[in-house]
């Protein structure tokens, strides 16, 4: 895993919601290290996360499909969550 890519892999998933939301300046996007490695934290306005997911899930995949891509296939572990879902 390249640590060096957390900061613009980062940008690059914020970059790719905001351009699918209603509400793109309530989106963020957190690096968070886990057991498993490295985990990046999508949180939306909760009208828009049914975008972010997608019909079966398809939009959440293309985005993660994207990162992976970027991260050099290793994988990018990215969780949505609405706003208003607690830590």
């Amino acid at each position: 895993k390249r640590p060096e890519m957390a900061g613009p892999l980062q940008e690059v998933v914020e970059h790719l919601v905001s351009g699918i939301v209603d509400h793109p300046d309530e989106v963020t996007v957190r690096a968070k290290q886990t057991r498993r490695g490295e985990l990046f934290e999508v949180r939306v306005n909760p009208n828009d996360l049914g975008k972010v997911i997608g019909r079966q899930g398809r939009t959440a995949t293309a985005i993660r499909t994207v990162a992976s891509a970027i991260a050099g296939g290793d994988g990018a572990r990215i969780d949505f969550v609405d706003v208003d879902r607690r830590r």
